[in-house]
């Protein structure tokens, strides 16, 4: 089994195939390495394809009429994208941005609808794997309207940190304040805010929480 076979036979979306089908799904998808900066697609353009990104980190996200960027999620490896123009026949709204160099698996429309109505299945986990993302996104625009900037600070913080964790690397202060929806001078006033407090402490491209329950208090606010 090739690198590439292996890499997809562990993705949830194609789990339980045949050898044979694991065979198929090997022919009709192509592995690339891509340059960061690349934009895979933007608003306006049809879906053709279905990305499966291997290595690397992809940035969904949108610019304002105004020119300010809002992300929308950051994938991480393992992650799929360009799925909603394809169930929906729809117009990509969004741009998707390799944030570092990025190995990527793609699958052609044609090719993703054979192996759909072979495997129903595949189907019903992609609307599961959507579904998340969307439930993930309403509650971004729910903090968004809701909340202040410290409190979508703080909850952006523990997100990227994850459960168990309490760092948070390879994110600028700009990176952060797209991710909520201000610019990068409120996000790093907020941030000297939090470290005053002694609820965070600030290196490069790196945050440490010390004061989770703090923070989550924050959060909720």
């Amino acid at each position: 089994m090739d690198e590439k076979n292996r890499h997809l036979s562990t993705l949830d979306l194609f789990q339980d195939l045949s050898e044979k089908e694991q065979e198929e799904l090997d022919r009709i998808t192509t592995m690339s390495a891509v340059r960061k900066g690349k934009v895979f697609y933007r608003p306006e353009e049809t879906g053709e394809v279905l990305f499966i990104l291997k290595t690397g980190q992809v940035q969904i996200y949108r610019i304002s009429p105004e020119g300010k960027k809002l992300v929308i999620t950051t994938l991480d490896p393992g992650s799929l994208f360009g799925e909603m123009a394809l169930l929906g026949q729809q117009m990509h709204n969004t741009f998707a941005e390799a944030m570092s160099d990025c190995t990527i698996c793609v699958l052609n429309r044609a090719d993703l609808e054979r192996l759909v109505l072979q495997r129903p299945q595949v189907a019903l986990r992609m609307l599961e794997i959507t579904g998340r993302r969307l439930r993930d996104a309403e509650g971004r625009l729910e903090d968004l309207a809701f909340k202040g900037i410290p409190a979508r600070l703080s909850s952006l913080l523990l997100r990227l940190a994850g459960e168990n964790g309490d760092e948070v690397y390879g994110q600028t202060h700009q990176d952060l304040a797209e991710m909520v929806g201000t610019y990068r001078e409120t996000a790093t006033q907020v941030l000297n805010d939090l470290k005053s407090r002694g609820m965070i402490e600030i290196g490069r491209k790196r945050i440490r929480i010390l004061n989770r329950e703090g923070m989550q208090e924050l959060a909720e606010s």
